[in-house]
């Protein structure tokens, strides 16, 4: 089901995601459709997230991604007020790899 605020266009994009099937396919696709500095910015929120997850406090990650804290607090806000978010589906299935290795 798609979720609120939906397009098809964003639904195509998100079928596409699923077809990668390994991290090369996936960064070769990423580039191709994102700048560079939007690649960062997305990047910068996951690394927030983790962050945030771990109990870092938005001074510090502000100070190590160079987030503002508006956009650490909307990270949060996805995290604490999200019953499953994004975030923590990655986040936990990223530890999860690491924990295999």
């Amino acid at each position: 089901m798609a979720k609120k605020g939906s397009t098809p266009a964003l639904e195509y994009l998100v079928k596409g995601l699923m077809t990668l099937q390994n991290v090369d396919e996936c960064r070769s696709f990423l580039f191709d459709l994102c700048t560079e500095s939007e690649l960062l910015e997305m990047s910068r929120r996951l690394q927030a997230a983790k962050m945030l997850k771990s109990g870092m406090i938005y001074a510090d990650i502000a100070e190590e991604t160079g987030l503002s804290t508006a956009t650490i607090s909307r990270v949060n806000r996805c995290l604490k007020y999200t019953e499953k978010s994004g975030y923590d589906v990655v986040l936990d299935r990223l530890a999860q790899e690491e924990r295999r290795r």
